[in-house]
């Protein structure tokens, strides 16, 4: 069965907060958003970890062909780090170590920024 939820930014409003699959499994995060030939503002993935690591929140962008925005957040609900993520790149890694891979449209950019809390609640 597939959870979405919405990603609220504690700090700041945000008009129409993106709403995400939450992906848990394995397959679920290798799929992600690959193959898909667009991906429209209101939607999303977000790619949950069982701990805060760098390695385990990286995200490939191969099959992907459409740039996103990245958000990495921690266990602790915190924006650590962002990145505009391009089509085709093999790896992005978080300069900080994260349990969520947050995978949005780049026009989200401005939505969420490092040191942001967040919250998450069921759409």
């Amino acid at each position: 069965m597939t959870k979405w939820i919405r990603v609220i930014n504690k700090g700041r409003n945000i008009e129409s907060p993106p709403r995400v699959q939450y992906c848990e499994t394995f397959v679920s995060q290798l799929r992600g958003l690959t193959f898909r030939t667009h991906l429209s503002r209101e939607e999303g993935l977000i790619l949950v970890g069982k701990r805060d690591s760098r390695l385990d929140s990286s995200i490939h962008m191969l099959f992907v062909a459409f740039d996103l925005c990245i958000f990495w957040i921690d266990a602790e609900m915190k924006v650590v780090d962002k990145v505009l993520a391009k089509s085709w790149r093999p790896a992005y890694i978080s300069k900080v170590p994260a349990k969520f891979a947050l995978e949005v449209h780049p026009d989200r950019w401005n939505d969420f920024e490092v040191g942001d809390s967040l919250e998450f609640i069921l759409a």
